[in-house]
């Protein structure tokens, strides 16, 4: 039995986690944590936290996580640098899950993604567009960004010189070397991804859309049950899925 400590428990995700987890043989919620709640008071009766809090408490987290041996998965996105580092620091010592998305789907996209890079070669141009809820607070998505450092990867280029964040005015001509990102949000949606890879006379487009927080919960509680098992270290869905 694979018992599970939920932070960021009444959110969206929390509670899409809980209603999951209860139809999941061999996996029980032992502790539910949101703001107010001491996770220090509940962290003993748990194998791993499931962390949807939000990113200026992951390291925190991580490093109570650390403290008492617990395996981590991380659901949290929107970290700045700082926060990185210091999540990175912690999660080297324990088994842990850091995703962008948990979707079996959109990691299946991300490693279409790498090989349609790959295949198509140079010659397209590489678009990705995004779209999210009105209440989503960071931008672009965690999923985004991985497919814009997927994308970085396979072309050798830096992100921080090649992103380009929508246009407005007079940009001049697209150049080889740009990655375009474009951020939607409105209404509900839960999540909708696509990279565009473009050249003269075709185009590629791939293509995932979630309808339901359930395909995220499921994943991340597949992962839960996966990473107990681990050795400490780093890991990500794709290892989660054997996809490497």
């Amino acid at each position: 039995m694979t018992k599970v400590i939920i932070t960021g428990s009444k959110g969206r995700m929390g509670q899409a986690l809980i209603a999951c987890a209860a139809h999941i043989p061999g996996l029980e919620i032992v502790g539910q944590v949101d703001q107010g709640d001491a996770l220090a008071d509940v962290i003993g009766k748990g194998d791993v936290v499931i962390d949807f809090s939000f990113h200026a408490a992951t390291a925190g987290v991580a490093e109570l996580c650390v403290k008492h041996g617990k395996a981590l998965v991380i659901g949290t996105t929107g970290h700045k640098d700082e926060e990185k580092a210091a999540i990175r620091a912690h999660a080297a010592r324990i088994p842990t899950v850091w995703a962008s998305n948990y979707s079996t789907g959109v990691n299946t996209l991300f490693w279409l993604t790498r090989k349609a890079a790959e295949i198509l070669g140079p010659d397209f141009d590489l678009e990705v567009l995004e779209m999210h809820h009105r209440l989503k607070k960071d931008a672009p998505s965690g999923t985004a960004t991985t497919l814009l450092e997927i994308l970085g990867d396979a072309r050798k280029l830096q992100l921080k010189e090649a992103l380009r964040h929508g246009r407005e005015g007079i940009v001049g001509e697209r150049t080889n070397s740009e990655i375009g990102i474009h951020a939607i949000r409105g209404g509900d949606v839960v999540g909708d991804h696509t990279v565009i890879f473009a050249a003269n006379g075709e185009r590629v487009e791939l293509t995932h859309k979630a309808s339901s927080r359930d395909t995220f919960a499921n994943g991340a509680l597949r992962a839960a049950q996966w990473v107990v098992k681990q050795k400490p270290g780093l890991y990500d869905m794709q290892d989660v899925l054997g996809l490497k």
